[in-house]
């Protein structure tokens, strides 16, 4: 059956997963970058200390501190538990058992967590969601999306796929997603969908391997830029 979830859930990932995944090379980090859909990772708040420019953008900002909490703990007993019953499907060389998992993935959220009222107030979490974005046109130089698009495939139609890439091009001058795959580790039903609309309308289109593969077979990321 594979890993399966009934919605999206908030689960953090870590500031150094983000560098691996997206491919971010010390140029890109000192770009204007939007993460969308970041939920309670702990990119934000890292890039910020070391003096980066990123605002993230996710429905559950609208919460306060104490109920993100209390959600991360519901979605932890979740994810561990589909993890456990699927471990075959994942690659445990940087992160080498489940428990280990949930060690990294709590810290992450914790980061998150310490930062979260701090960032609101300065603007760098947003309550919004795809794919209707609360930003000017160009605003960004890179938008992120991890672990919602293509992820989520059997919760999000192929139309939502691409209002929500389309938003994300509105706002900044070039797009990543990571991964590429559904969440029971299958190749993604839209990929080839989008690919092509965006190639026919005059975009560059790129499939790129990236230095990062937990989920097994997931270590590319899809870069749409203007030609």
């Amino acid at each position: 059956m594979g890993f399966t979830l009934d919605k999206v859930v908030p689960w953090g990932r870590s500031y150094n997963e983000y560098v691996s995944m997206f491919g971010l090379s010390e140029d890109d980090l000192t770009l204007r970058i939007l993460g969308c859909g970041d939920g309670p990772a702990a990119f934000n708040s890292l890039l910020t200390k070391c003096g980066g420019s990123i605002v993230s953008v996710d429905p559950i900002y609208a919460f306060d501190a104490a109920q993100i909490r209390t959600r991360v703990a519901e979605a932890y007993d979740i994810v561990m538990t589909q993890t456990r019953k699927n471990q075959g499907d994942y690659v445990w060389e940087t992160i080498p058992s489940v428990e280990q998992l949930g060690s990294i993935r709590m810290s992450a959220m914790e980061n998150f967590l310490a930062d979260f009222d701090a960032g609101k107030q300065e603007g760098r979490y947003i309550a919004g969601e795809l794919p209707s974005l609360p930003f000017e046109n160009g605003q960004y130089d890179i938008a992120l999306s991890s672990h919602f698009l293509f992820l989520y495939s059997a919760h999000l139609s192929a139309e939502f796929h691409l209002h929500a890439l389309q938003e994300m091009l509105r706002v900044s001058r070039e797009v990543r997603v990571f991964p590429l795959l559904t969440l029971d580790g299958t190749p993604s039903p839209y990929l080839h969908f989008v690919s092509e609309h965006f190639e026919k309308n005059g975009f560059g289109v790129e499939i790129k391997r990236v230095p990062y593969e937990f989920q097994r077979g997931g270590n590319e990321i899809l870069v749409i830029k203007p030609a």
